[in-house]
């Protein structure tokens, strides 16, 4: 599991900050096992603006400090400018950010990007998997390296 690497989608991030249910003990869960098992996990860089934005209604110094909570947790990784021009032409995603997302995933070699939204994803070269199902990979992975 320690060599795995994960892109952890912007959604996720949020369920975990806002305890939004009933994602919230997954989303919280899977950020556990990443900083406990040093799985190699990342957000994007727009993801730290999404985050910025939906957290505008808590006070800066508070948005800061989760903000870096979050960073400390997740390496902040972006794509190259060739990858995000790239990713303008795709008109197989539905979703521009999420084109950006797998555009990240690819910059870091991720295994699975984490999200909430798999279907808008089916165009990704990155299997994309629900912070559940990532669990199960995750218990799947310690029980083969009897981690447990």
């Amino acid at each position: 599991m320690k060599n795995m690497a994960l892109l952890i989608d912007a959604n996720v991030v949020l369920d975990y900050l806002l305890k939004r249910q009933p994602q919230y003990t997954d989303a919280m869960i899977t950020a556990y096992y990443c900083e406990k098992y040093n799985v190699k996990s990342y957000i994007a860089f727009h993801t730290v603006s999404i985050i910025w934005y939906h957290l505008r209604k808590i006070p800066k110094a508070e948005r800061r400090k989760l903000l870096l909570n979050v960073t400390n947790l997740f390496t902040v990784v972006s794509a190259p400018h060739e990858k995000v021009v790239d990713a303008i032409k795709q008109e197989n995603f539905p979703d521009f950010e999420d084109c950006l997302q797998e555009k990240c995933a690819l910059a870091v070699n991720a295994d699975f990007i984490v999200t909430n939204n798999t279907k808008d994803f089916k165009a990704s070269t990155i299997p994309a998997v629900t912070p559940a199902e990532m669990l199960k990979i995750f218990f799947a992975e310690m029980e083969r390296n009897n981690e447990t």
